[in-house]
């Protein structure tokens, strides 16, 4: 029995199970901040100090449209590393395309925009600039390898995009980490998580470009 359970715990299903409630607790977390901004206000929460761009529309049509979508492409990133849910293929291939579209057409151009007026200063809207840059860019070739059946590319260039994905919520607890442990004034945090956020992701899923297929 305990043999048993010790090969359960070593093995893929633990780890990915562990991943599924991972992503639930941290996807409550983000609908939480999403949830915020409903209905549409543009004086609560990290609006409170963003009031000077809040004045420019296409501002508040970029920050709302990233808010409301980035979610959407967290939920349906994930999908798309299950087994058995890419063994349906039109699924997985639908999904796959709603990824796509999130991104390359709202959440990616939209956090763009707001990279440029990111708090920090010149710092701040570099790093975040390029991981917009980044991320589009990565889910395009994911994209463009799929469509050349190129899976073992496809494959590389989608774990890359993902963890682009997951730095809504990496950024985040990096922050936290940060300001519980060393009590920076705001804007120092936020230059560090701005490129802290997302430079340790893609250097993992470099790593895993390297492993077998999941």
């Amino acid at each position: 029995m305990l043999k048993n359970i010790t090969m359960f715990l070593a093995g893929k299903k633990w780890a990915y199970w562990s991943l599924i409630l991972l992503l639930a607790f941290f996807s409550y977390l983000m609908l939480e901040i999403t949830l915020q901004y409903v209905p549409m206000r543009f004086d609560v929460a990290f609006l409170k100090i963003k009031q000077s761009q809040v004045q420019l529309p296409f501002y508040r049509v970029a920050f709302y449209v990233h808010v409301y979508t980035s979610m959407l492409a967290l939920l349906a990133g994930f999908t798309q590393f299950n087994k058995k849910f890419r063994s349906n293929s039109s699924v997985h291939r639908n999904v796959g395309k709603l990824y796509v579209a999130v991104i390359l057409g709202l959440s990616g151009p939209s956090g763009f925009i707001m990279a440029l007026f990111a708090n920090g200063g010149f710092s701040s809207q570099i790093g975040f600039s390029l991981l917009a840059i980044f991320w589009m860019t990565s889910t395009l070739q994911a994209f463009r390898s799929a469509k050349n059946k190129d899976f073992i590319q496809h494959r590389n260039w989608m774990i890359l995009s993902y963890a682009l994905t997951l730095s809504a919520v990496t950024l985040r607890l990096w922050k936290m980490g940060i300001v519980w442990a060393f009590q920076p004034p705001p804007m120092d945090a936020y230059r560090i998580v701005a490129w802290l956020g997302w430079v340790p992701n893609l250097l993992v899923a470099f790593l895993l470009w390297k492993k077998k297929p999941f």
